[in-house]
């Protein structure tokens, strides 16, 4: 390929609003232009890598087992509806109409479709198990869209799922899929810790995400450098504390406390530490319920376990009138007196404290020695708490650390979730009618390529590994001489199987070394007049700063070398 053809400049300077390292160089590279909030355009450069990550997504699912297909993005919204997502989805699934008025939606997943397939074509348990995986393109109306093609609405996925006759044939393909994923990632030269995580709106029984370990990422993961325990902060736990369950139950008592209307404040006006006192979140949930959750003055709400513990798709903050039609009083609540007005779910520790202080629900007023089930019953009582950096492990009891991470993958054990709503069922050996168990697989393609962007680049620009970089070699052909020799030494490359971007736009060396170190590609050729009459060809490896002369016959097996 020669630069002369290629589409796209490269930029001195990424655009104010380039956010990460890696989508700045990618931005000044010439690989992608924004079109749209989180809608890119994949230019030559970037396609070619995309190309080699597809490449290597197919090769690891076909050795998995897996077999490729496509279907549709636009799907009918009854099949939506069938497994109960329609509604329960907010916008970011993009519902529409045709000209006949008949509903439909922009699909970002498939489970609903594979499970029609499965009704379809799978009907004996003869023809189980089964993986299918196709790369597609999807969308995603995110509200918020951030760093560059990390988090965007447009997106490849390549997108497997698993179906077997029972949980045990699941677990089988779990870990091959999950074996696969790892082989891919590592092929890919992207350092990934696989950490268990929420079902999220899939569903299903367990989850494990595949991290890449960055500060541009969203996610927070617990992890412990002792006993390797690791999982998504969404679902994560640390040791309990220490309470005083065996505390007697002292009789409740009213105090006032003008303007405590925060734990940090009460604390101070009645010298008490917070773990002494009850905090008292108010939120809604997508179905127009109202819960009060309960923790210890020390801890902070994990939203996700609390979603779960009342099976709520979203949650959201009450506003001051939902509060107050409660009879609650924000800053000095608790939920005493709520009733059924509300559902109330009390974190285990919260549960297990003796005597703690809480709201009255008066203005300036709290109540001395509230205890849970004596003074009010809960709802529900779990795990509420998010875990802090520095608390201990639930395993072994070590110091947690906290890490910011991207999700390149995720995995899913479904189980039954959408195959008996969509009809797909064996008949099994003994003649009777069962559900397919199914699970689901997901990488994104374009945000891996971001984060191989992210994880291999210095201050000069990109530095792409052998097995995704555009091209193997990038051959810089200085002054008439080097432009003319150019042609054989790429005739050459190209015989030997390799790919080689020749830049014979005429530029100075300064602007073609330049635009090589950006580009990345990690084989560099120089060759003028210069190097011709030193013997041949300057060559060097992306990553190295000094360059030998190799001579012009030879210049194909020298490169084939560095590469492996």
């Amino acid at each position: 390929m020669r630069m002369s053809r290629l589409f796209g400049t490269t930029l001195r300077e990424a655009p104010a609003s380039a956010e990460t390292p890696g989508y700045q160089l990618l931005v000044r590279g010439g690989f992608v232009r924004q079109l749209a909030q989180g809608i890119y355009c994949y230019l030559p450069l970037a396609w070619r890598v995309m190309q080699k990550i597809e490449r290597i997504l197919r090769e690891e699912m076909d050795a998995a087992g897996g077999v490729e297909l496509s279907m549709p993005m636009v799907h009918p919204a009854e099949v939506w509806k069938r497994s109960g997502r329609y509604d329960k989805i907010g916008p970011e699934l993009v519902r529409f109409s045709d000209r006949r008025d008949r509903p439909l939606v922009l699909a970002f997943t498939h489970e609903e479709i594979v499970a029609f397939l499965a009704a379809t074509e799978i009907q004996s348990w003869r023809q189980l198990p089964k993986l299918v995986y196709h790369i597609q393109l999807k969308f995603r109306d995110d509200p918020r869209p951030r760093a560059g093609l990390i988090r965007v609405r447009e997106f490849t996925m390549k997108d497997a799922y698993t179906l077997d006759r029972d949980e045990a044939g699941l677990d089988r393909q779990y870990t091959r899929v999950h074996e696969a994923y790892l082989k891919i990632f590592e092929r890919c030269s992207l350092p990934v810790l696989p950490v268990a995580a929420d079902v999220g709106m899939m569903g299903g029984s367990e989850a494990h995400e595949f991290m890449y370990l960055n500060p541009i990422g969203e996610d927070t993961i617990v992890l412990c450098d002792t006993c390797g325990y690791a999982q998504n902060r969404q679902i994560a736990r640390a040791a309990r504390p220490g309470s005083n369950v065996d505390e007697e139950q002292l009789e409740l008592e009213a105090v006032e406390t003008p303007g405590a209307s925060t734990i940090e404040t009460l604390t101070q006006f009645l010298g008490i530490p917070p773990e002494r006192t009850a905090k008292v979140v108010f939120m809604a949930t997508d179905d127009g319920r109202f819960v009060v959750a309960v923790l210890r003055g020390d801890m902070q709400l994990n939203e996700t376990k609390l979603a779960n513990a009342v099976q709520a798709s979203e949650l959201r903050p009450m506003t001051p009138e939902e509060i107050a039609s409660i009879g609650c009083v924000p800053g000095y609540a608790s939920p005493i007196g709520i009733g059924d007005r509300a559902i109330v779910v009390v974190d285990e520790i919260a549960a297990s404290s003796r005597n703690l202080v809480a709201g009255a629900n008066e203005e300036g007023r709290h109540l001395r020695n509230v205890n849970v089930g004596r003074d009010y019953p809960p709802d529900v009582v779990v795990d509420l708490a998010a875990v802090e950096e520095g608390q201990r492990c639930v395993n072994c009891g070590s110091p947690l650390r906290t890490a910011r991470g991207v999700e390149v993958g995720n995995i899913f054990k479904l189980g039954t979730r959408y195959s008996p709503a969509l009809g797909a069922t064996y008949v099994t050996e003994d003649g009777t009618e069962q559900p397919i168990v199914m699970g689901s697989y997901g990488i994104g393609v374009g945000r891996l390529f971001a984060c191989v962007a992210e994880e291999h680049r210095d201050e000069r620009g990109l530095v792409w590994p052998a097995a995704l970089a555009p091209f193997d070699v990038h051959l810089c052909a200085l002054g008439d001489e080097g432009i003319a020799a150019s042609a054989e030494v790429a005739a050459a490359l190209e015989r030997a199987g390799l790919d080689v971007l020749v830049d014979d736009r005429g530029e100075r060396a300064g602007v073609q070394f330049n635009d090589a170190e950006l580009i990345g590609c990690p084989i560099q050729l120089t060759i003028s007049k210069r190097s011709l009459d030193a013997g041949g060809v300057e060559a060097k490896r992306r990553s190295a700063r000094e360059a030998t002369i190799v001579g012009v016959g030879a210049v194909a097996e020298w490169v084939r070398t560095e590469l492996r």
